[in-house]
């Protein structure tokens, strides 16, 4: 503890007390009151943030009961949840004590005290307080986020048939525990699914842990996800929880779950089959209490037939699948969504946007969007920063492969299907044939492009 900091109260009827303690306490911290009437500690706590405070038991001439502590003890606590009492009391007076430190005090002194000690202990309650401070920023700060971004369906917005069956499904399945597999393209959304899974369950109260998959590291993949002792490896310092224990009571949301090696599912398997998690040193399993929601934009049936993902893991993970459409299988919402971000980001960047001319939007509803509702965000803040005037035109938003000739068609004087199918058979041409690669030029999951290639006879 850093000298002359913290801010320390003192309640004691005992006057010599009172001015001995402050004498020495005084060189050592802040801030240093002393007060006789422990009535006065509503005023006190109200007109000064005290980190630690030191209570007598008794305030009543021969009282040995320490009932006086115990109100004043719960007066405080119920002013300020966080404060750090703790409690002055004689020899015989510890077993009363003892009762008080279960019901909420941090710890207590013996008068007459030594003042080493006294300091020792001021010093271990002032970095719980501080603990405690921090434990209430971080949850007000993780509230605030959550009331931002966890509205019902926050940013998915449409009225499409296909996303309104995402919508009536998510309100179906929310309030169950059912492992969720949300399948969709890159940009389609899926965390916000699994957002919206989590805020209409009952669940909704407590955390929800995101977890990319695909970022993780297979030497990491334990130490993360099921934490570890200190000492279990080189650079472990310290015991560390892993996201499972984490998203205790909560949701926990696997993303890119298509991305983990055989040996990696195994593990995972293996604690979903448990409900148990043992951290990397440990020989005690945990129990785990937890909503598993997963994403992907792989094919994972086709990774099972070629053996790349196991077939009881996605049983597992898939009671109920949801799979969101693609921003081209919805075209109907694009004026919606256009719409949307066009007021966060005019917002942002203090450009004063009034809309999208006519012509504009009918290029973005015609643009195929490889990359989804984020592309479609990309390129409606880039249109905007650039923007010389406040109605966006169809020269605002560049889309090189809609200006191409390709195979001599000009894509503007084309309907959208037969776009589609000149691209795909461009692409495959390519390729020579790879669907595989293919699809990824075509920013499509192989599933994605073997069914347009089905649909136009490719």
């Amino acid at each position: 503890m850093a000298k002359n900091t913290g801010n320390i109260l003192i309640v004691d009827d005992n006057e010599d007390l009172l001015l001995a303690a402050r004498l020495f306490l005084k060189q050592h911290f802040f801030l240093v009151h002393t007060e006789q009437n422990p009535e006065k500690i509503p005023v006190l706590l109200q007109n000064e943030n005290y980190d630690v405070i030191l209570l007598d038991m008794n305030f009543t001439i021969d009282a040995t009961s320490g009932v006086e502590g115990f109100f004043w003890l719960e007066k405080i606590l119920q002013i300020d949840p966080s404060a750090v009492v703790i409690l002055i009391t004689a020899y015989g007076d510890v077993e009363i004590a003892v009762k008080a430190v279960k019901a909420g005090a941090a710890d207590f002194v013996l008068k007459p005290w030594q003042n080493e000690k006294l300091l020792a202990t001021l010093s271990s309650a002032l970095s719980l307080r501080y603990s405690r401070l921090e434990v209430d920023r971080l949850r007000s700060r993780q509230k605030q986020l959550s009331e931002d971004i966890d509205q019902k369906y926050h940013n998915m917005i449409g009225v499409s048939p296909a996303i309104c069956k995402v919508f009536a499904t998510i309100d179906k399945v929310a309030e169950t525990d059912a492992n969720i597999l949300i399948l969709g393209e890159n940009g389609t959304g899926k965390e916000l699914v699994a957002r919206a899974l989590h805020r209409q369950s009952s669940r909704a109260g407590d955390v929800f842990i995101n977890v990319d998959m695909g970022a993780i590291a297979e030497t990491l993949f334990e130490s993360e996800l099921f934490g570890h002792m200190k000492g279990a490896f080189t650079d472990a310092r310290e015991n560390r929880p892993g996201r499972f224990e984490l998203a205790a009571g909560g949701t926990l949301f696997l993303d890119e779950i298509g991305n983990l090696s055989l040996a990696m599912q195994a593990k995972l398997l293996s604690v979903l089959e448990t409900h148990k998690v043992t951290r990397l040193g440990s020989n005690a399993p945990r129990d785990i209490d937890i909503r598993l929601i997963c994403a992907t934009n792989m094919p994972l049936y086709d990774m099972v037939a070629r053996n790349e993902f196991r077939q009881d893991l996605l049983y597992r993970i898939n009671t109920v699948e949801i799979k969101l459409p693609s921003l081209r299988e919805r075209r109907e919402d694009i004026e919606l969504l256009v719409d949307h971000f066009l007021g966060i980001y005019s917002k942002k960047y203090k450009k004063a946007i009034t809309g999208v001319s006519a012509p504009a939007l009918k290029k973005l509803e015609r643009y195929h969007w490889p990359g989804n509702i984020r592309e479609l965000i990309h390129t409606l803040e880039r249109a905007i920063i650039l923007a010389e005037s406040r109605m966006l035109q169809p020269g605002d938003f560049l889309f090189p492969d809609t200006e191409k000739e390709v195979e001599g068609v000009v894509f503007d004087n084309y309907n959208l299907e037969d776009v589609e199918k000149t691209v795909i058979r461009k692409a495959l041409k390519k390729n020579a044939g790879n669907v595989s690669h293919a699809a990824k030029d075509l920013g499509l999951t192989r599933t994605s492009l073997y069914r347009r290639m089905e649909k136009y006879g490719l």
